[in-house]
């Protein structure tokens, strides 16, 4: 498959901060490629180069084959945007809505109200299309925010954190949206925070961290290099857990770094290299000095232990900008 949208050292600094660093990733045609990491990572600032809301400051991008830069108008004529709030008139009635998206794009009044009237149906929305957005629910406005993208037939959609805010069953619902419109051939570039929401619908995840890319691959890929297998443990007293966790530190076969200790809940996560062997020898070692088990689990890892691998942090909101994080990091490395 050819390239449906692609960066090579696409750079974004705003003056003294550096929000996006010499990122380089592609897009397949009729793909879904995520681009996941925390807030401030450089996710929106990306996606407004590839939109042409923003200049890069160095490299270059290209979608549909064309120059974000130098092809700017024709750009922005095959792609589709669902930033992270709805961009809908809240005054007008939802089929008013896609009506004046349709008038926008150029299309005759006759075919916006045909388009709009497709789309409110395929967005399961029609029964709603004459009541004004005041009075949708938050889930029905950004399938109408997505509708509205959908307007100008994109050969490409940006998605930028487009479940934020949804409670789960709207989540799960645009989920479904999102799925059906890359069944149907469409181009998508996903921005989210949400693992579970990459691990879902995205074929190939950049994780981003501080304006660069610090891994790439398919979830599994992911998972398999960074993750390891994890073991969690949930101790029957939850007084003990601090102790037992300096117990199994020294363990072979245990990366005693990355042990997650939660004494409140009394629970412990480490990711393990040796699999049963490993459950079997952490068991007989707590059993031997007489700390007794809720539970224990060993399971494969989830992308938030790929994150935190690579990251040592989660995909939680991280405070200030990416430049910030990162003499942190360093300051945090070298106190250790």
């Amino acid at each position: 498959m050819s390239a449906a949208v692609q960066a090579v050292g696409l750079t974004k600094d705003f003056g003294s901060v550096l929000a996006v660093d010499h990122v380089d990733f592609e897009v397949e045609e009729g793909s879904i490629v995520g681009l996941l990491g925390p807030n401030g990572a450089g996710k929106t600032t990306i996606i407004r180069m590839l939109c042409t809301l923003l200049t890069p400051s160095s490299g270059r991008a290209t979608v549909a084959g064309l120059d974000v830069v130098r092809d700017a108008r024709d750009v922005r004529a095959v792609i589709g945007l669902t930033g992270q709030y709805a961009a809908v008139d809240q005054d007008l009635t939802g089929r008013e809505n896609l009506i004046l998206c349709g008038r926008l794009v150029h299309l005759s009044r006759p075919a916006a109200q045909a388009k709009a009237d497709e789309l409110l149906e395929r967005f399961d929305l029609a029964d709603a299309a004459n009541r004004t957005l005041k009075t949708y629910s938050g889930g029905m406005r950004r399938r109408l925010d997505l509708a509205a993208s959908l307007v100008g037939t994109p050969v490409v959609l940006f998605l930028d954190e487009p479940t934020t805010g949804l409670d789960p069953r709207s989540r799960l619902a645009l989920w479904d949206v999102i799925e059906a419109l890359k069944a149907s051939g469409t181009t998508i570039v996903l921005t989210t925070q949400y693992l579970e929401e990459a691990d879902r619908l995205a074929e190939r995840i950049s994780v981003i961290d501080g304006g660069k890319i610090i891994a790439d691959g398919t979830s599994d890929e992911l998972k398999t290099k960074f993750g390891g297998d994890v073991l969690e443990i949930a101790m029957a007293d939850r007084r003990q857990t601090a102790r037992a966790s300096r117990l199994l530190a020294p363990l072979v076969g245990l990366r005693a770094a990355d042990l997650h200790v939660d004494a409140d809940m009394g629970t412990m996560s480490l990711p393990v290299s040796g699999g049963a062997q490993s459950l079997t020898e952490v068991v007989r070692a707590l059993d031997a000095k007489g700390y007794a088990l809720a539970d224990i689990v060993l399971r494969r890892p989830s992308l938030d232990d790929v994150f935190l691998s690579l990251t040592g942090h989660g995909t939680e909101d991280v405070a200030g900008p990416p430049s910030a994080r990162r003499r942190r990091r360093r300051q945090s490395d070298s106190a250790a």
